[in-house]
């Protein structure tokens, strides 16, 4: 059997700037026919979506995936809650630390295993202070800097 070359990969950018990632875990997602189509087409957003544990379930939120363009009446809710799939060991995990002051549940990445099943990378983050924030903008300007100064120098 041939791998699939998993081309989707729809990440959060921004949330690596506003917190602090303490741990990652890979979970699948229950969806429906249409749902996967609409996420091979690359017609998802993860930007506004968060996780919270419901009954000791876990499930995304606010998960943009459009509409699919073929789906007929039987055509999913673009922002419908989702449960996320992942070993109860985890999810135990998990949800003690949520508990514990300052902690959350952040889908950062959202792409096709080789397997074809969709899988969304979470990270287990606390929030940035604020001058956390200006050491992160500083890191990126001096790398983009010594970048700049790598391409001169090889050109010349």
């Amino acid at each position: 059997m041939a791998k699939r070359s998993s081309k989707i990969e729809i990440t959060n950018r921004r949330a690596s700037f506003e917190y602090q990632f303490e741990q990652e875990y890979e979970a699948g997602l229950a969806l429906t026919g249409t749902e996967i189509k609409s996420i091979r087409a690359g017609n998802a957003n993860i930007n506004d979506a968060y996780c919270l544990f419901e009954n000791g379930e876990l499930w995304i939120r606010n998960m943009y995936i459009a509409e699919y363009e073929y789906g007929t009446d039987n055509n999913h809710e673009p922002r419908r809650n989702r449960k996320l799939l992942l070993r109860k060991t985890e999810l135990r995990k998990l949800e003690r630390r949520v508990k514990e002051k300052g902690f959350t549940i952040i889908p950062y990445r959202l792409f096709m295993s080789e397997r074809g099943f969709a899988k969304l990378k979470i990270e287990l983050a606390s929030g940035k202070k604020s001058y956390d924030k200006r050491e992160s903008i500083k890191q990126r300007e001096d790398k983009r800097s010594l970048d700049r100064l790598k391409k001169v120098f090889k050109s010349v």
